[in-house]
């Protein structure tokens, strides 16, 4: 069975088709290289000894995208990360991530209700809910206004999503809004590669681990936490990579209980900045040079996951521990520090 996986040579969808491959699914990759390097590929090739269908093709493009559908008519499903993804890349060029990330989503779905019967994944986020009311986060909360364009682009793409689906009974579609993945495969053969300075907090502690980064910041440590640093929901990303497997095999065995679902995708713990570098350091056994910084604008205090209905309705729960998540990370970074 032939899946269509767009950002996959990405931090996320690299994982995915590692674990699509190994499920025994043929798959295609759209990836434009815009985030990503060519060189995802070997690892993913090391990995599971199969080599994915790759197309370097910017799904902006629209007659693109109208060729590659009619070049692979037996696609049974498609899972979509392809989208700009830097929360304050997008406050300072939002129209670039409104193209990106709204643009290419109609494309793919313009050709999907084409065709006899289509099963879709959105990778969505946990910005969808911003500041939540209660925590933990559950499906039911509140879509809050979005903090930054980025998000907004998440909240539009399940809302054109939805309204789709309402209108084409043969388009089954998943929203997958996860919470903060990191790491990196045990193999340490495929992880993430931020380009330029890493907007992430694991990227950017590994680096500093490695003297790549002189210091790490943390910024603010006077929110109302226990240790006054902000909280996050820490998941390693072949957790989050097999999620998209198991979504897929629900619409693929017609389990799902309508056209249009949701599941967050976290640990259902939350992590503060410090126990994430303490973890850091417990793993790795460096110490990691961190100051205390002035808080950041639109950073949210406290956000994890209530991962029940993921748990229950999906039948998928995250396995790895951040520590594991942590190991896996530091064995990543020591490899691409020594190519």
């Amino acid at each position: 069975m032939k899946v269509l996986v767009t950002g996959g040579l990405g931090f996320i969808g690299s994982h995915t088709v590692v674990e699509l491959q190994n499920k025994g699914f043929e798959v295609v990759i759209i990836d434009n290289l815009s985030n990503s390097s060519i060189k995802v590929l070997d690892g993913i090739v090391s990995i599971t000894g199969k080599a994915p269908i790759f197309e370097n093709l910017d799904l902006k493009e629209k007659s693109k995208i109208q060729e590659f559908f009619l070049n692979h008519q037996d696609i049974v499903g498609v899972i979509h990360f392809a989208a700009s993804k830097a929360v304050g890349e997008s406050v300072e060029q939002p129209l670039m991530y409104y193209e990106n990330n709204i643009n290419t989503l109609v494309y793919v779905l313009q050709e999907l209700t084409k065709l006899k019967q289509s099963n879709f994944i959105f990778s969505s986020s946990c910005t969808v809910y911003g500041q939540a009311d209660e925590l933990p986060i559950s499906e039911n909360a509140p879509i809050k206004p979005a903090e930054s364009p980025y998000g907004n682009t998440k909240q539009i793409g399940e809302e054109i999503i939805k309204d789709t689906c309402k209108v084409t009974p043969k388009l089954n579609a998943i929203a997958l809004r996860y919470f903060n993945p990191i790491g990196a495969h045990p193999t340490a053969k495929i992880g993430e590669l931020p380009i330029g300075v890493p907007q992430n907090l694991v990227p950017f502690i590994t680096q500093t681990g490695v003297g790549i980064r002189e210091q790490l910041s943390v910024f603010g440590d006077d929110y109302p936490t226990p240790d006054g640093t902000c909280i996050r929901d820490y998941i390693h990303v072949v957790d989050v990579a097999k999620a998209h497997v198991v979504a897929l095999q629900r619409l693929l065995e017609s389990n799902n209980t309508s056209n249009y679902e949701y599941f967050n995708l976290g640990t259902g713990t939350g992590s503060s900045v410090l126990e994430v570098i303490n973890s850091f350091e417990r793993v790795s056994g460096e110490k990691l040079n961190y100051k205390i910084a002035n808080r950041r604008e639109g950073d949210v205090i406290s956000a994890y996951a209530d991962t029940t209905k993921a748990n229950q309705v999906l039948g998928w729960k995250a396995e790895s521990s951040l520590d594991d998540a942590m190991t896996s990370a530091w064995k990543w970074q020591k490899r691409l520090n020594s190519n």
